[in-house]
């Protein structure tokens, strides 16, 4: 049986606070696949799901190389549409 994730959001400012970086910065992991995308909200809004933002830190403070860092956003991103079944 797979583990219940519960799911909460992070907005832009908590994002960058956390991960200590800049907008352009974000948007550029987010470009080379080293952060997820964040998901829709509803009109502008986004957000970003607190549970993959923590796995990837995880893997970039045990310094994971890049290369296991983009599959490890891969593989979250493919279980976003598991997250409703």
């Amino acid at each position: 049986m797979p583990s219940l994730i519960q799911i909460k959001i992070k907005r832009r400012p908590e994002v960058l606070s956390r991960l200590g970086i800049k907008n352009t910065c974000l948007h550029d992991r987010i470009k080379a696949g080293l952060l997820p995308p964040p998901i829709a909200l509803g009109g502008r809004a986004v957000g970003w799901l607190e549970h993959e933002l923590d796995q990837v830190l995880t893997f970039m403070a045990a310094g994971k190389a890049e290369a296991d860092i983009r599959l490890l956003i891969e593989r979250l991103i493919d279980q976003r549409t598991q997250l409703a079944a």
